[in-house]
């Protein structure tokens, strides 16, 4: 699979773009804040349906306009797929693959996989336990429609509940009946998340220790553990935990409270890690996601660089560039403010790249 071309209209700091790119590797290059990323970020929104950067998609609009687009053809399985992202302010966003919209955007996500390594990664890492839910479940969506519809529904019945719980603690009055019916669904929607998270990570794991141990000049044991209320007697902790929501006004039990545990010799590597740490296993989560990916559609998804070869050092960079040249990737799109540097990575690399300057939102390819 790779992405023939891309054209966008009035996204971020874009009027207008249009591009071909090469099926193997494309370098856009230019000044810090001349637009490199939102050029990612349109290509992520295609297979998506969402910036990786901003969380609405309000501020995927340009400046002072009111309709964005992003539209791209894939060449998949020997066949052309168009795909159309727009948004109108006050509408609702419409998604099309090959002319015909979706009734559902989420229904798109995972048939044009995607990972994206960009510098805010290291939130996965160091952030809260909703960084690295938030990262898992991207895994899992793009491969089980199923699993992502039911998060979306569990999401939706988590919501209702804590607004129930609200109007309880306001009238100073509980329905137990209608609580119930709203616990029944938390648990019966939360084990169907739990069990395949729990399966996912079984299968995830030993992928995250290999790619450590080929990224580490250490020796240092790497471990991936998941943590859910599920794990025990959810219907007794829903019960147990029933005042103590009613206090708080939300809900306090379920698979939204999971926590997944990153760890180096059976400690968590966010807390004893060195930086250096930290790092390689961050990549090797994300290479971990490429493969686990690949494995279950069948197709190596797009790999997005932002402005990696910043934050990794010379080791780390020769191990990346060791599977670009193997042929470990597909088609891969890379940010960088120094272009001399980027020519001299890829220079000793067998393969197509493609360089792009950006400049205040203006996009040239450059022979």
């Amino acid at each position: 699979m790779h992405l023939e071309n891309l054209r966008i209209n009035h996204f971020k700091n874009y009027k207008q773009a249009d591009v071909q790119f090469s099926e193997q590797v494309n370098c856009f290059v230019g000044k810090n804040g001349s637009g490199k990323t939102n050029l990612l970020d349109a290509i992520y929104y295609l297979s998506i349906t969402k910036s990786a950067f901003t969380p609405q998609d309000n501020q995927c609009f340009q400046h002072d306009q009111s309709v964005f687009s992003v539209k791209g053809e894939f060449l998949l399985e020997d066949k052309k797929r168009q795909v159309l992202c727009g948004m109108q302010l006050g509408k609702k966003k419409l998604v099309k693959l090959d002319d015909k919209p979706y009734r559902k955007a989420s229904e798109h996500i995972g048939k044009f996989p995607v990972v994206l390594i960009a510098p805010n990664d290291t939130d996965v890492i160091r952030g809260s336990s909703e960084d690295r839910r938030k990262f898992f479940d991207a895994i899992i969506s793009q491969t089980d429609q199923t699993y992502l519809q039911n998060l979306i529904t569990y999401n939706h019945v988590l919501k209702q509940r804590n607004s129930l719980l609200k109007q309880f603690a306001e009238k100073e009055y509980v329905d137990k009946d209608l609580l119930q019916q709203y616990d029944d669904q938390v648990i019966e929607l939360g084990t169907k998340v739990y069990k395949v998270r729990k399966q996912f990570i079984k299968r995830f794991q030993p992928l995250v220790s290999t790619h450590y141990a080929n990224l580490s000049e250490k020796s240092e044991k790497v471990n991936l553990e998941y943590e859910s209320h599920f794990d025990l007697d959810v219907k007794q902790l829903i019960q147990e935990s029933r005042q103590k929501d009613l206090i708080l006004k939300r809900t306090s039990i379920g698979v939204h409270k999971d926590e997944f545990h990153f760890l180096m010799d059976k400690r968590l590597i966010r807390k004893f890690g060195s930086q250096g740490q930290q790092k390689s296993y961050l990549i090797a989560l994300k290479l971990a996601q490429f493969d686990f990916i690949e494995k279950e559609k069948g197709i190596k998804p797009l790999l997005l660089l932002d402005d990696v070869f910043d934050k990794l050092d010379d080791f780390r960079i020769t191990k990346l560039m060791e599977m670009v040249a193997s042929d470990a990737f597909g088609q891969i799109f890379v940010t960088d403010a120094r272009p001399e540097r980027t020519l001299s990575i890829f220079e000793d690399i067998d393969h197509e790249v493609k360089f792009f300057e950006v400049k205040d939102g203006n996009l040239k390819a450059l022979e």
